[in-house]
This record gives structure tokens, sequence and C-alpha cells, in this order.
């Protein structure tokens, strides 16, 4: 989907990515940044600007540099099981066309990622994709004479763009055999977010009101299958879209005739989560972060509480019943000084009692 260029930085040569819409960003003035590993644009007419506009109005943001990946069994796997056993999600009872923020756990209980998940129906996009030999699952182990098994459950997760290939390689060490991980890395990811995103999207794609807040299902623009939630990361009503990267061009182009739209950046974006108080990975979230120190406790499932099952579930139920030595908060500053990451927070006796993990202007 992306042409690579190497870059030489303090003598290290550092491979960046192009995605489909490079092009596209700099023709309508976007400033490219390295964002991940890739080039991506962080402003148009200005982070301010553009994070009103999405508070007031709806915003269009290119977040392809993200990994999309889909789950399904080949033979007598249990699906199901097998990503609950990496995810503390309530995977079992989540219903066809459901979404569900979850964490990637280490052994210790720390964060490797946080994605969504959604249970597909068995009709989907993605599994043309699959027929077609575009995307080829990767890390697939089947046991002899195995075949898939279409009426299995399947799943697609969206993961974070910086971490998506130590996502897979953690996948692949404790997945079991017969759990095939199909990478689409020919499909587009975009995300029309805003009060009026639904305005817009209605007038190109019927039937998309009918999605309600972490809800998702196929449909069909101008003969494209989309797949699209209604779910987002600025606070914000919205919608995020795979398309097939061929197709995205257009998609983005339909999306920002629309009056309500304009193209927004990654400046905007962190600016947006932040007022949301919703957490960046690689910042707020680490492998050193627990679920329970970083105030995502919702995120563990009273199910999967109980039984305990998950990986990291032991260091983390115990730190959850004796309570977390430090916790993810938020701050609000007075007056207009930034407040940068990595500033220390300190008490009125001067002493240090935390650090800033994500820090912007006081709007």
């Amino acid at each position: 989907m992306s042409d690579t260029e190497t870059l030489t930085v303090d003598g290290d040569e550092i491979a960046i990515e192009t995605l489909p819409l490079d092009a596209w960003h700099r023709a309508r003035g976007g400033r490219m940044v390295e964002f991940a590993g890739y080039h991506m644009p962080v402003q148009y007419e200005g982070i301010m600007a553009e994070h009103l506009w999405v508070r007031e109005s709806a915003g269009l943001f290119d977040v392809s540099h993200m990994g999309q990946l889909v789950f399904r069994a080949e033979g007598r796997v249990d699906v199901v099981a097998a990503i609950e056993s990496l995810l503390p999600a309530d995977i079992a009872g989540l219903g066809e066309g459901k979404q569900r923020y979850s964490l990637l756990l280490n052994e210790d209980g720390g964060i490797l990622d946080d994605l969504m998940v959604t249970r597909l129906p068995l009709v989907h996009p993605f599994a043309a994709l699959e027929e077609e030999g575009v995307s080829e699952p990767t890390g697939w182990s089947p046991l002899d004479g195995d075949t898939p098994d279409l009426d299995s459950p399947q799943f697609y997760m969206v993961v974070n763009g910086a971490t998506k290939i130590d996502d897979i390689a953690h996948l692949l060490e404790f997945l079991p055999d017969g759990i095939a991980i199909n990478h689409l890395e020919d499909q587009a990811l975009l995300a029309l977010q805003g009060p009026k995103a639904i305005d817009a999207m209605a007038r190109l794609v019927p039937g998309v009101a009918d999605l309600v807040f972490m809800t998702a299902g196929a449909f069909d623009w101008n003969g494209v299958p989309l797949w699209i939630s209604r779910s987002g990361y600025t606070g914000e009503d919205g919608f995020e879209i795979s398309v097939p990267a061929e197709h995205v061009e257009a998609l983005a182009d339909a999306l920002t005739a629309q009056p309500e739209v304009k193209p927004i950046g990654l400046g905007a974006r962190d600016s947006l989560r932040l007022e949301a108080g919703l957490p960046l990975y690689g910042h707020d979230l680490d492998p050193e972060t627990t679920p329970v120190q970083a105030d995502l406790g919702f995120a563990l499932s009273k199910r999967r509480r109980e039984v305990g099952d998950f990986m990291g579930a032991t260091p983390i139920l115990a730190e959850r019943a004796a309570g977390a030595e430090r916790k993810r908060v938020g701050l609000l500053i007075e007056g207009r000084q930034p407040v940068r990451e990595g500033a220390g927070v300190v008490d009125a006796a001067g002493a240090e009692i935390g650090r800033v993990t994500s820090g912007q202007f006081q709007h």
C-alpha cells in the first residue's frame, strides 16, 4: 500500500513510508512530518482552527498508518478463546457488528497497545480480499488437513501504527497454531469526526445513520465496499472507514466536497483527544504501565476479572485490589503557558509527585 524512502538522521538510517493519500495531503497544503514511521500531515490551516472546526462541524483524518487485522480460525481452534487469552475484554459476549476497546498486555500486566476489536458478520468486505489473494494470512501454522472454518467467528482489530509490527509479532508468539492473522495492508483508514459528520456521511452512504456508537457494518459506496464503525478518537460523534487503498482518494474527495468537512492534521487530532481525556500510546500508555495505573479499569470486563485467565491477570488483579501507587489523572492548567510532556508535577512543598505524559495549551 505504501512506498518507502530512507532518511539519515544523526548517522542512523530511518525508513519512512508514504501512504496512499500523500500527494492528496500535499496538494491541499498539508505540512508533512514523520509520525510512526510515515509521512503524515500535522496541520493544514492551523492546529487551533482545525481543532475548533472539528468541535463545531466535521473533520477528515487520514489514519491509514494504523494496523488493520482480521482473525479467523483454521480448523478446530477456538478463535474466541485464543483472543481472550491475550485481551481482558469479553470477546465471547461481543455480538456481530459490535465493537469494543481493549488492551494488548504482557505477562507483567503492562500495556503493549490499546486497540479496537469488532466481531465481523459471516459476510464482510475483508472476506473477498482473502478469497482474491490480495492480502495473505501471516503467521498461520495449520494442523494437517485443516481448512478454514467459514462458520467460526471472525474478528477485525485496529491497532496503533507505531506498534503494529510488534503487536503482530506478539500475537504470533502467543496465539495457538490454527489462528490466521490477515494484515490488511491494502486497506486505507479514514476517520470523519465532529457533530456534523453524520450529515456528510449520510449523503454519501445510505443507511450509515442506523449505526449507533461502537457498532460497525459493511456498506457500499458507488460499488466500493466499505467497513464503517461509529467511533473515533476525538470525543466527538463520527465514523472510522476502512476502504480499499485504490479508492481512498476518490472517497476523500467526496467527503471533503461536503460543506461540513475539512481535512484535519495530526496536531488537532492530538489536542482533541487530550481535551477528551483519551490516552495516547507511547506517551500515557507503555509496557511499564498497567490498566489500573492508566485508569482504564473499564477495559477489564467483569467476567474476565472473575475468571482471571488473560495474560497479565495475576499482577493486574492484585494491584486492582491493593490500589495503584501511581495513576493517570487529568490536570487543568491556569493561564496560557503550555505544559510539555516530561514536566514534573510538584506539591505545595516543592516535592515532585508526578510527571506530565501529555500536554497542550489551555484553550
